[in-house]
């Protein structure tokens, strides 16, 4: 008998607490939690697999966890690239300071590892939701690994540009304001956006729709949570100019800049 959706869900959950748990014992000697941050893709890819091998397969199914590898492959090594040289991440370190280093390094277990895992999960359950359905594959398949490519070359087209933009030296403390950058604040985000959206319509061209809502939430974390919300707040702080590019651009979805 195959597994119903829910038990593979577990399955999946269980897996990713289990690797995030690993991950957190070698972040204690290390004193360093933000090593979760390049792993964050892996776990969907980890999910994936589990399901994959547990008897979530078919055409889609494939599909879906290729679109999957590629994502995370890309995101966790970029991640893992801009952190080199560079320590503890300064929210983590905000952590750290607040609840006390003789405690947090357990605490750190609940609140990043565990939680992160938490909401993997929950977003998984559309990348789940494609993989489970047993639907043909057809036109709205097609649709949604275009949506993903779009959001794919978004993505990874920002992330180039703002690595290029800061290599420069003549660039130190100024904003990057052209390419993407000139059509939205945050290029990277929406793309990323633009993948699990692509990975939501497969989920509803597998014939289980309720489960693109984890696109849902994954959307709302990019831009109320973790990412645009987050990352705006200190931006505002220390890159002078940064209220006129606010002004005339775009905070999400790529648009014309305003004149004036």
């Amino acid at each position: 008998m195959e597994p119903s959706f829910f038990a593979l869900w577990l399955q999946g959950l269980g897996a990713v607490l289990a690797a995030l748990t690993l991950l957190w014992l070698i972040s204690i000697p290390l004193r360093d939690v933000s090593i979760v941050d390049p792993a964050w893709g892996l776990t969907f890819a980890i999910q994936g697999t589990v399901w994959f091998t547990l008897g979530a397969d078919g055409g889609r199914a494939s599909l879906a966890l290729a679109l999957v590898w590629v994502w995370a492959l890309r995101l966790g090594l970029y991640l893992l690239w801009r952190r080199q040289g560079h320590g503890e991440d300064f929210r983590y370190q905000e952590f750290r300071r607040r609840f006390g280093p003789e405690r947090y390094w357990w605490l750190s277990l609940f609140q990043v590892f565990w939680l992160q895992g938490g909401l993997s999960a929950l977003v998984g359950l559309t990348l789940l939701g494609a993989m489970f359905g047993d639907a043909p594959l057809g036109w709205l398949d097609a649709v949604g690994v275009l949506v993903w490519a779009f959001g794919f070359v978004f993505e990874a087209g920002g992330d180039w540009q703002l690595a290029r933009f800061k290599a420069d030296p003549a660039n130190k403390g100024k904003l990057l304001t052209t390419g993407l950058w000139r059509y939205t604040r945050h290029p990277n985000y929406f793309g990323d956006a633009c993948q699990w959206w692509g990975l939501a319509l497969l989920c509803v061209a597998a014939g289980t729709p309720i489960a693109a809502l984890g696109a849902v939430l994954m959307t709302w974390l990019i831009v109320k949570v973790s990412g645009v919300a987050l990352l705006e707040r200190s931006l505002e702080r220390v890159k002078p100019g940064y209220e006129d590019y606010t002004a005339r651009t775009s905070a999400f979805v790529p648009w014309p800049p305003r004149s004036g």
